[in-house]
């Protein structure tokens, strides 16, 4: 709860603080209003405020945020992917999500690092169904071509690895053919277990190729990969499992790792965030190109 307090007030100032002080009477309106109950504070909060509870008998998530447009995003996408394995959206109004509740929930996060060739094979069969999904001929989905422009300000980043980012950036949008509808942000937090089956959460919404799709997969769970002794081999081993799996270029993947790498490290000085895991694996993806 300290770091999503943290973030909201860094993002959001004063009106942050405003929000954070006002959200048990929001939840209680919300709950009156939608006849939601036994609403428990979900752990590992960031930059969204989550409960999970019941909606008469039917297992509910409420998702609050200060960010409109990323949450409408979210749940477009969610529609989007519906039939191919994400959550289903119950309800939305500006700011708030009711959302489908996996059960029980499990994420692919308890598999690492004991399960980890299954958790690849898991995540590779969700990724595949993700991406039959269909772009709809209208929508404000961001190409990840417009994500990555933000490599072009000036960072406190080391000026080697920011010239490396926008070289290999603008080589794979060139070389880039097919488009899907992209997840955006599939790490094991965002694989859920339901059932027999899996389903994937807080999807950004975004288009751009299946390569990259599968980085942030890889270079996660934060931090407890960098903390292991073997993080640069199972890395590797990643790349290799999913370029196989999916019928990938395996420098490609790696190509967009580095990328995204010091992608997310521009985003976490944006937020005023610490910045040294995504440092560390710059550096990782830097030594294995």
């Amino acid at each position: 709860m300290v770091t999503f307090q943290s973030n909201i007030i860094n993002i959001y100032g004063e009106g942050g603080k405003a929000w954070l002080n006002a959200l048990p009477e929001l939840v209680s309106a919300i709950s009156s209003k939608l006849d939601l109950r036994d609403l428990k504070e979900v752990t590992n909060l960031t930059y969204t405020y989550m409960l999970s509870g019941f909606q008469g008998d039917n297992p509910i998530i409420l998702k609050l945020g200060l960010d409109n447009e990323a949450l409408a995003r979210e749940a477009f996408a969610l529609k989007c992917f519906s039939g191919c394995g994400a959550v289903k959206v119950l309800a939305e109004d500006n700011g708030m999500l009711l959302l489908e509740r996996a059960v029980p929930g499990t994420s692919l996060k308890c598999y690492f690092p004991d399960r980890e060739q299954e958790s690849i094979e898991i995540a590779c069969r969700v990724v595949k169904k993700l991406h039959q999904a269909n772009i709809p001929s209208v929508h404000n989905f961001p190409h990840i071509k417009n994500w990555l422009t933000a490599l072009d300000k000036d960072w406190s980043i080391t000026d080697e690895h920011l010239q490396k980012a926008r070289k290999l950036r603008d080589q794979l949008l060139q070389t880039s053919e097919t488009d899907v509808l992209l997840h955006g942000d599939l790490h094991h937090d965002n694989i859920l277990q339901n059932g027999d089956g899996w389903l994937v959460i807080d999807p950004k919404g975004v288009i751009g190729e299946p390569a990259y799709e599968v980085a942030a997969f890889i270079r996660n769970p934060i931090p407890e990969l960098l903390n292991h002794a073997d993080a640069p081999n199972i890395i590797q081993g990643r790349v290799t499992q999913f370029a196989e799996a999916l019928e990938l270029p395996s420098q490609r993947i790696l190509d967009w790792c580095f990328v995204q790498a010091v992608l997310s490290w521009v985003w976490a000085l944006e937020d005023g965030c610490d910045t040294d895991y995504f440092e560390r694996t710059t550096r990782i993806w830097d030594e294995l190109l």
